[in-house]
C-alpha cells in the first residue's frame, strides 16, 4: 500500500469516527418525539389563547 493510500484510509476512518461521535452526541440530548407525554397547555387551552383575537386588534386600534 502506498503512502497516499494510507493516508486516505486514515483520514476515511477518523470522519467516520468522528461521525458516529457527532451521531451519538445528538441522539442523547433529543427524545422521540412519540415519547413525550401531552403538556395540559396543548390539551386545554388557557383562557388567553381562547379570546377573539379581532376583537383584541380592534381594541388596541381605538
Amino acid at each position: 500500500m502506498n503512502r497516499q493510500k494510507k493516508i486516505f484510509v486514515i483520514v476515511a476512518i477518523l470522519f467516520i469516527l468522528a461521525t458516529i461521535l457527532v451521531g451519538y452526541d445528538i441522539t442523547t440530548r433529543t427524545s422521540f418525539p412519540g415519547s413525550k407525554k401531552l403538556l395540559k397547555e396543548s390539551i386545554a387551552p388557557s383562557e388567553e389563547n381562547t379570546q377573539d383575537s379581532l376583537k383584541i386588534d380592534s381594541l388596541k386600534e381605538k
